[in-house]
C-alpha cells in the first residue's frame, strides 16, 4: 500500500469514528432529557411509587451484556483473520440481540399482566414513561441490528481482513454503546423510585 492510500484510509476511519461519537453523544442527550423528565414527573400526584420492573428486563440486561462479549470476540477473530470464527460470534450476537428485543416485549407483557397499562384511559404516567424510554432505546437497537446484519453479510462475502475491518469496529462500538445505555436505563429504573 502506498503511504497516500494508507493515510487516506486512516483519515476515513477517524472521520467515521468521529461521526459515530457525535451520534452517540446526541443519543446520550436524548436519554438524559427523557430520564430528567422522568425524575421531574415523580412529583405528580398520579405517580406510582411502588412500581417494580419486570423480571424480563433483568434478563434482557444479562442478554445484552453477553451479546457485547460475543461482538467483542467477533471483532477480535476478524482482526486476527479468523473469519469463520468471527461469523459464528456475529451470528451469536444477532441471536442475542433478537433475544434482547423479545425480552423487552416480554417485559411489556409482564407490566400489563401486573395491571399497569402504557396507553389509554387506564394508563399511568409512570408506565407511559417506561414504555416511551424503552421504545426509544429499541428504535436505536434496531439500527444496531441493521448494522450487525450488514457486517454479517460483508463478513460472509470476505470483505473484512486483518488489515481492513473498520465496519466491524464501528458496528461493535455502537453495539457496546447500546449495551451500556441499556445498563444505565435499567439501573436508573431499578434504583430511582
Amino acid at each position: 500500500m502506498s503511504a497516500t492510500f494508507q493515510e487516506f484510509e486512516e483519515k476515513k476511519a477517524k472521520s467515521y469514528k468521529l461521526m459515530l461519537w457525535f451520534a452517540m453523544l446526541s443519543m446520550v442527550m436524548i436519554f438524559g432529557g427523557l430520564t430528567s423528565a422522568y425524575v421531574v414527573s415523580q412529583t405528580r400526584p398520579d405517580w406510582i411509587n411502588d412500581f417494580t420492573l419486570p423480571v424480563a428486563f433483568t434478563w434482557s440486561t444479562v442478554i445484552v451484556a453477553i451479546s457485547s462479549v460475543t461482538f467483542y470476540l467477533a471483532q477480535k477473530s476478524i482482526a486476527n483473520d479468523r473469519v469463520s470464527q468471527g461469523t459464528i460470534y456475529l451470528l451469536a450476537t444477532l441471536l442475542l440481540g433478537l433475544g434482547f428485543v423479545y425480552s423487552q416485549f416480554e417485559g411489556f407483557n409482564q407490566v400489563v399482566e401486573s395491571g399497569y397499562f402504557f396507553t389509554g384511559s387506564e394508563s399511568t404516567v409512570t408506565t407511559s414513561f417506561l414504555y416511551l424510554i424503552v421504545l426509544v432505546h429499541l428504535a436505536h437497537l434496531f439500527g444496531g441490528l441493521i448494522a450487525l446484519l450488514i457486517v454479517i453479510v460483508r463478513n460472509l462475502k470476505n470483505k473484512y481482513s486483518q488489515h481492513d475491518y473498520l465496519g466491524v469496529e464501528i458496528a461493535a462500538m455502537f453495539w457496546h454503546f447500546l449495551g451500556i445505555l441499556w445498563g444505565y436505563l435499567f439501573l436508573f429504573f431499578y434504583f430511582y423510585k
